[in-house]
């Protein structure tokens, strides 16, 4: 009878653990509401959130659903992460000024636009 509720608690245990480890995992997924915080303060200078009206750099308004970026690159996660990260056209590199937190956060909430 004791082997029962300790094969219960195990179980219970492995799935929390497999819950946990998955919530983590898909694939850098941030919040956009601290992503939106991180694009007042690094990127509304040079682009718009609003409109696609261009800034200095575009606007981004609609970024996750244009066919392409302004670098001819398909508009997927990678690309515009790979842009975030190593900068490019004049836009700087992000990789070392944001945590890898503050650049999925942000990446959170540009597909809100």
């Amino acid at each position: 009878m004791r082997e029962r509720p300790l094969i219960l608690l195990l179980g219970a245990g492995l799935l929390m653990c497999g819950a946990i480890a998955a919530a983590g995992t898909k694939g850098g997924e941030g919040e956009a509401e601290k992503g939106k915080a991180v694009f007042a303060q690094q990127c509304v200078m040079c682009h718009n959130a609003a409109t696609a009206e261009k800034k200095m750099g575009p606007g981004l308004k609609g970024l996750f659903k244009k066919d392409n970026l302004a670098s001819g690159k398909k508009a997927t996660e990678q690309n515009i992460r790979a842009r975030i990260d190593n900068g490019g056209n004049g836009m700087p590199a992000y990789r070392d000024m944001l945590s890898p937190e503050e650049r999925n956060n942000l990446i959170a909430y540009l597909k809100t636009l």
